[in-house]
């Protein structure tokens, strides 16, 4: 899956834990640039998923690439950048994921 990360002058660690989870890293975006925060474009062809990380974006800029993601329905994941954080919140997605395939009912009953 190709994935657009947005926030984070440097990724550090994050493009390991993206490949453990079969994710390329399709383009990043370090939000900083003014014309995020007011155009409203097309994401990059071929993304799978958006990872926003939060501690380094303002609201704008989160705002327009959700709703860029949402208009093209995209998912979207929002962490820190952290690796720990990443990880956590790529489980939680992946079984988010798994949730809505599954023929069969939660063993909780959901």
């Amino acid at each position: 899956m190709n994935a657009l990360l947005v926030g984070a002058d440097r990724l550090g660690n994050i493009p390991a834990v993206l490949d453990q989870f079969g994710i390329r890293i399709a383009a990043h975006v370090s939000g900083r640039d003014s014309s995020h925060q007011r155009r409203s474009a097309a994401l990059p062809t071929g993304i799978g998923l958006v990872i926003l990380f939060t501690d380094f974006l303002g609201h704008n800029v989160m705002q327009r690439f959700r709703e860029a993601a949402g208009r093209e329905g995209v998912a979207v994941v929002c962490c820190r950048r952290s690796v720990c954080a990443l990880t956590q919140a790529l489980g939680r997605h992946i079984e988010r994921e798994k949730c809505l395939t599954c023929p069969g009912k939660c063993p909780s009953g959901k």
